[in-house]
Protein backbone atom coordinates (compact mmCIF):
# COMPACT_ATOMS: atom_id res chain seq x y z
CA UNK A 1 0.00 0.00 0.00
CA UNK A 2 1.39 3.50 -0.71
CA UNK A 3 1.39 4.71 2.32
CA UNK A 4 5.12 6.13 2.78
CA UNK A 5 4.02 9.41 1.01
CA UNK A 6 2.27 10.65 3.69
CA UNK A 7 4.65 11.27 7.13
CA UNK A 8 2.63 10.60 10.49
CA UNK A 9 3.61 14.36 11.37
CA UNK A 10 0.85 15.24 8.33
CA UNK A 11 -1.59 12.23 9.56
CA UNK A 12 -1.34 13.86 13.51
CA UNK A 13 -2.28 17.24 12.11
CA UNK A 14 -5.30 15.75 9.92
CA UNK A 15 -6.14 14.32 13.25
CA UNK A 16 -6.96 17.95 14.76
CA UNK A 17 -9.64 18.89 12.39
CA UNK A 18 -12.97 17.76 11.86
CA UNK A 19 -14.28 15.68 8.37
CA UNK A 20 -16.04 18.48 7.35
CA UNK A 21 -13.29 20.97 7.45
CA UNK A 22 -11.38 18.59 5.40
CA UNK A 23 -14.23 18.63 2.86
CA UNK A 24 -14.35 22.24 2.86
CA UNK A 25 -10.56 22.35 1.96
CA UNK A 26 -10.89 19.75 -0.23
CA UNK A 27 -13.30 21.50 -2.50
CA UNK A 28 -10.72 24.34 -2.54
CA UNK A 29 -8.34 22.30 -5.09
CA UNK A 30 -10.93 21.80 -7.46
CA UNK A 31 -9.60 17.98 -7.48
CA UNK A 32 -13.21 16.61 -7.98
CA UNK A 33 -16.61 17.10 -7.80
CA UNK A 34 -17.64 18.61 -4.81
CA UNK A 35 -20.38 15.69 -4.54
CA UNK A 36 -17.88 13.14 -4.68
CA UNK A 37 -15.48 11.29 -2.50
CA UNK A 38 -17.28 11.39 0.64
CA UNK A 39 -19.53 8.39 1.85
CA UNK A 40 -23.11 9.08 1.68
CA UNK A 41 -25.66 8.70 4.98
CA UNK A 42 -25.76 4.78 4.84
CA UNK A 43 -22.27 5.05 6.50
CA UNK A 44 -22.15 6.12 10.38
CA UNK A 45 -20.12 6.70 13.42
CA UNK A 46 -20.86 4.01 15.86
CA UNK A 47 -19.12 6.79 18.35
CA UNK A 48 -19.45 10.05 17.35
CA UNK A 49 -17.73 11.08 21.14
CA UNK A 50 -14.37 9.70 19.50
CA UNK A 51 -11.33 12.16 18.09
CA UNK A 52 -11.26 11.82 14.15
CA UNK A 53 -9.99 8.91 12.59
CA UNK A 54 -7.23 9.11 10.09
CA UNK A 55 -5.32 6.37 7.98
CA UNK A 56 -4.70 4.28 5.11
CA UNK A 57 -7.27 1.39 3.76
CA UNK A 58 -6.91 -2.33 3.62
CA UNK A 59 -9.78 -3.10 2.20
CA UNK A 60 -11.96 -6.92 1.76
CA UNK A 61 -15.49 -7.85 0.76
CA UNK A 62 -17.45 -9.95 2.95
CA UNK A 63 -20.41 -12.54 3.50
CA UNK A 64 -21.89 -14.27 6.04
CA UNK A 65 -25.23 -15.39 4.62
CA UNK A 66 -24.28 -18.98 3.43
CA UNK A 67 -21.87 -21.83 5.83
CA UNK A 68 -18.13 -21.30 4.25
CA UNK A 69 -17.28 -24.73 2.24
CA UNK A 70 -14.39 -25.35 4.68
CA UNK A 71 -16.45 -25.43 7.74
CA UNK A 72 -14.70 -21.99 9.41
CA UNK A 73 -16.69 -19.43 10.51
CA UNK A 74 -14.11 -17.27 10.61
CA UNK A 75 -12.57 -18.08 7.16
CA UNK A 76 -10.10 -15.35 5.93
CA UNK A 77 -9.19 -13.62 8.75
CA UNK A 78 -5.56 -14.96 10.04
CA UNK A 79 -4.31 -14.45 6.11
CA UNK A 80 -6.31 -10.55 6.24
CA UNK A 81 -4.12 -10.24 9.49
CA UNK A 82 -0.95 -11.54 7.67
CA UNK A 83 -1.33 -8.84 5.08
CA UNK A 84 -1.80 -5.90 7.74
CA UNK A 85 1.03 -6.86 9.98
CA UNK A 86 3.21 -6.73 7.10
CA UNK A 87 2.50 -3.60 5.97
CA UNK A 88 2.80 -1.40 8.74
CA UNK A 89 1.30 2.19 9.65
CA UNK A 90 -1.86 3.65 11.14
CA UNK A 91 -4.64 1.30 9.02
CA UNK A 92 -8.29 1.66 8.15
CA UNK A 93 -10.32 -2.06 7.92
CA UNK A 94 -12.82 -1.01 5.02
CA UNK A 95 -15.26 -3.98 4.31
CA UNK A 96 -17.91 -4.20 1.36
CA UNK A 97 -20.54 -6.63 2.46
CA UNK A 98 -21.48 -8.52 -0.74
CA UNK A 99 -25.05 -9.74 0.96
CA UNK A 100 -27.90 -7.58 0.03
CA UNK A 101 -29.29 -6.66 1.81
CA UNK A 102 -26.46 -7.83 4.97
CA UNK A 103 -27.53 -10.18 7.29
CA UNK A 104 -24.86 -10.57 10.32
CA UNK A 105 -22.61 -8.38 11.33
CA UNK A 106 -18.91 -7.64 9.84
CA UNK A 107 -17.44 -7.52 13.31
CA UNK A 108 -17.46 -7.72 17.05
CA UNK A 109 -15.24 -7.40 19.73
CA UNK A 110 -12.57 -10.64 19.16
CA UNK A 111 -12.04 -9.34 15.26
CA UNK A 112 -12.20 -4.84 16.75
CA UNK A 113 -9.59 -6.03 18.77
CA UNK A 114 -7.41 -7.79 17.06
CA UNK A 115 -7.49 -5.40 14.02
CA UNK A 116 -6.63 -2.91 16.79
CA UNK A 117 -3.80 -4.70 18.26
CA UNK A 118 -2.00 -5.15 14.75
CA UNK A 119 -2.13 -1.75 14.57
CA UNK A 120 -5.15 -0.92 12.99
CA UNK A 121 -6.82 2.60 14.09
CA UNK A 122 -10.57 2.30 13.02
CA UNK A 123 -13.36 0.08 10.31
CA UNK A 124 -15.93 0.79 7.93
CA UNK A 125 -18.16 -1.81 6.33
CA UNK A 126 -21.11 -1.14 4.68
CA UNK A 127 -22.88 -4.16 6.51
CA UNK A 128 -23.57 -4.34 9.92
CA UNK A 129 -21.73 -4.24 13.06
CA UNK A 130 -22.61 -5.93 17.08
CA UNK A 131 -20.61 -5.96 20.46
CA UNK A 132 -20.88 -2.14 19.97
CA UNK A 133 -20.98 -1.89 24.15
CA UNK A 134 -17.76 -3.98 23.90
CA UNK A 135 -15.93 -1.89 21.40
CA UNK A 136 -16.96 1.31 22.41
CA UNK A 137 -14.45 0.50 25.96
CA UNK A 138 -11.79 -0.05 22.98
CA UNK A 139 -11.76 3.28 21.92
CA UNK A 140 -11.77 2.10 18.32
CA UNK A 141 -13.65 4.01 15.79
CA UNK A 142 -16.56 2.06 13.70
CA UNK A 143 -18.51 3.28 10.92
CA UNK A 144 -21.27 0.70 9.44
CA UNK A 145 -24.64 0.89 8.05
CA UNK A 146 -26.81 -0.62 10.96
CA UNK A 147 -26.32 -2.92 14.03
CA UNK A 148 -27.56 -6.58 14.50
CA UNK A 149 -26.85 -9.13 16.77
CA UNK A 150 -25.44 -12.45 15.33
CA UNK A 151 -21.81 -12.73 12.76
CA UNK A 152 -24.00 -15.82 11.18
CA UNK A 153 -21.37 -17.80 8.82
CA UNK A 154 -18.76 -14.76 8.65
CA UNK A 155 -16.22 -14.86 5.27
CA UNK A 156 -13.54 -12.66 4.26
CA UNK A 157 -13.89 -13.11 0.67
CA UNK A 158 -11.27 -11.26 -1.19
CA UNK A 159 -8.24 -9.15 0.36
CA UNK A 160 -6.91 -5.43 -0.96
CA UNK A 161 -9.04 -5.02 -4.17
CA UNK A 162 -11.52 -2.09 -4.74
CA UNK A 163 -14.71 -1.78 -2.65
CA UNK A 164 -17.63 0.06 -2.57
CA UNK A 165 -18.81 1.70 0.42
CA UNK A 166 -21.33 4.52 1.29
CA UNK A 167 -21.31 4.87 -2.10
CA UNK A 168 -17.63 5.70 -2.88
CA UNK A 169 -14.60 3.25 -4.20
CA UNK A 170 -12.06 2.80 -1.57
CA UNK A 171 -8.80 1.38 -3.06
CA UNK A 172 -6.21 -0.24 -0.66
CA UNK A 173 -3.69 2.77 0.59
CA UNK A 174 -6.14 5.40 0.10
CA UNK A 175 -6.32 7.88 2.77
CA UNK A 176 -9.36 8.43 4.70
CA UNK A 177 -10.48 10.82 7.38
CA UNK A 178 -13.87 9.98 9.39
CA UNK A 179 -15.23 11.22 12.78
CA UNK A 180 -19.01 11.42 13.70
CA UNK A 181 -20.25 13.65 10.94
CA UNK A 182 -19.20 10.82 8.15
CA UNK A 183 -15.83 9.85 6.34
CA UNK A 184 -14.21 11.45 3.27
CA UNK A 185 -11.37 10.34 1.11
CA UNK A 186 -8.01 12.44 0.71
CA UNK A 187 -6.16 12.27 -2.32
CA UNK A 188 -2.06 10.81 -0.81
CA UNK A 189 -0.95 13.68 -3.34
CA UNK A 190 -2.80 16.12 -1.19
CA UNK A 191 -3.13 14.88 2.55
CA UNK A 192 -0.19 17.81 3.22
CA UNK A 193 -1.61 20.78 1.42
CA UNK A 194 -5.12 19.50 3.15
CA UNK A 195 -3.58 19.83 6.51
CA UNK A 196 -2.12 23.37 5.78
CA UNK A 197 -5.38 24.37 4.96
CA UNK A 198 -7.47 23.58 7.31
CA UNK A 199 -5.82 26.30 9.72
CA UNK A 200 -6.26 28.81 7.47
CA UNK A 201 -9.96 27.24 6.42
CA UNK A 202 -10.76 27.76 10.35
CA UNK A 203 -9.23 31.01 10.74
CA UNK A 204 -10.92 32.46 7.82
CA UNK A 205 -14.97 31.11 9.29
CA UNK A 206 -13.96 32.22 12.52
CA UNK A 207 -13.96 36.05 10.86
CA UNK A 208 -17.91 35.41 10.65
CA UNK A 209 -18.06 33.46 13.65
CA UNK A 210 -16.57 35.59 16.17
CA UNK A 211 -18.17 38.56 14.49
CA UNK A 212 -21.47 36.80 15.58
CA UNK A 213 -20.68 35.71 19.34
CA UNK A 214 -19.82 39.68 20.34
CA UNK A 215 -23.27 40.25 20.41
CA UNK A 216 -25.40 42.86 18.99
CA UNK A 217 -24.96 42.09 15.25
CA UNK A 218 -26.45 43.89 12.23
CA UNK A 219 -26.69 42.84 9.06
CA UNK A 220 -23.89 45.69 7.53
CA UNK A 221 -21.25 44.19 10.15
CA UNK A 222 -22.56 40.86 9.29
CA UNK A 223 -22.27 41.23 4.96
CA UNK A 224 -18.86 42.80 6.27
CA UNK A 225 -17.60 39.75 7.97
CA UNK A 226 -18.61 37.25 5.18
CA UNK A 227 -17.04 39.28 3.05
CA UNK A 228 -13.85 39.40 4.75
CA UNK A 229 -14.21 35.16 5.09
CA UNK A 230 -14.93 35.09 1.59
CA UNK A 231 -12.07 36.50 0.70
CA UNK A 232 -9.41 35.10 3.08
CA UNK A 233 -10.96 31.79 1.82
CA UNK A 234 -10.36 32.47 -2.14
CA UNK A 235 -6.62 33.63 -1.45
CA UNK A 236 -6.23 29.99 0.81
CA UNK A 237 -7.49 28.50 -2.79
CA UNK A 238 -5.65 30.24 -4.67
CA UNK A 239 -2.35 29.46 -2.87
CA UNK A 240 -3.59 25.41 -2.38
CA UNK A 241 -4.23 25.33 -5.88
CA UNK A 242 -1.03 26.92 -7.14
CA UNK A 243 1.18 24.29 -4.62
CA UNK A 244 -0.95 21.22 -6.00
CA UNK A 245 -0.85 21.71 -9.84
CA UNK A 246 2.05 19.49 -10.01
CA UNK A 247 1.07 17.45 -7.04
CA UNK A 248 -2.05 15.45 -9.24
Amino acid sequence: MPTSSVSLEVLDRLRRYDTPTVCNVLELFECRPRHTGYMDARIKACYPALPPMVGFATTATFRAGAPPRGGDTYIGLGGQIEKIAATGGPQVVVFQDLDDPPVAATFGEIMCTTYQAFGCVGLITSGYGRDLEQVEALKFPCFTSGTIPSHGYTQIVELDIPVRVGGVWVNPGDLLHGDRNGVTTIPNALAALTADGCAGFVQAEAVILDYLKQGSPTAAGFLAARDECKRRIAELAQRLRSQAKDLL
